[in-house]
């Protein structure tokens, strides 16, 4: 699988584990920056994994800073990525068999290390479950994206 990974000054820490866990698991690995803990912007690296998944040119993201909550509001704005905070395993795995998640945000300031690597073996190891009630949600979810999508496309007309 091919994943585009980004991460903050919070979250460069755990960015190289991170990436060496991915490629150890043989994943194909985009790393989208930052290279320190110089402060940065984290709507800019979230932007860029989140256009590499939207844009298929990953399937799935990575992204890490202080808390895990920025970066998954920001990767949420394009359309397309179903990002979320996950802490626990239940929630990374729950979040791609029944949410279709595919951008996981980790909090580097929040959790350590070794939770941090089994959160994204047990992500990477979903799949979607494709069952009626979670493809009759996801619609939903995608109907709300589109509508928003429509308006904001008729308003700058």
């Amino acid at each position: 699988m091919r994943i585009a990974v980004g991460a903050d000054h919070a979250g460069f820490p755990l960015k190289g584990p991170a990436i060496a866990e991915l490629k150890r698991l043989g994943h194909d690995v985009i790393d989208m920056g930052t290279d320190s803990t110089a402060a940065v912007d984290y709507p800019d690296y979230a932007r860029d994994v989140a256009e590499a998944v939207a844009g298929g040119n990953a399937e799935r993201g990575l992204l890490i800073c202080g808390s895990g909550v920025g970066t998954s509001i920001a990767a949420n704005k394009v359309p397309g990525v179903r990002a979320a905070v996950c802490h626990d395993s239940f929630s990374a795995r729950q979040g791609v068999e029944d949410d279709d998640m595919n951008v996981l945000c980790l909090g580097g300031r929040v959790i350590g290390e070794e939770l941090a690597m089994e959160l994204i073996r047990t992500w990477l190891a979903a799949t979607f479950s494709n069952a009626e009630r979670h493809l009759r949600r996801l619609g939903k979810v995608n109907d709300i994206e589109a509508k928003y999508q429509a308006s904001e496309t008729a308003r700058q007309s």
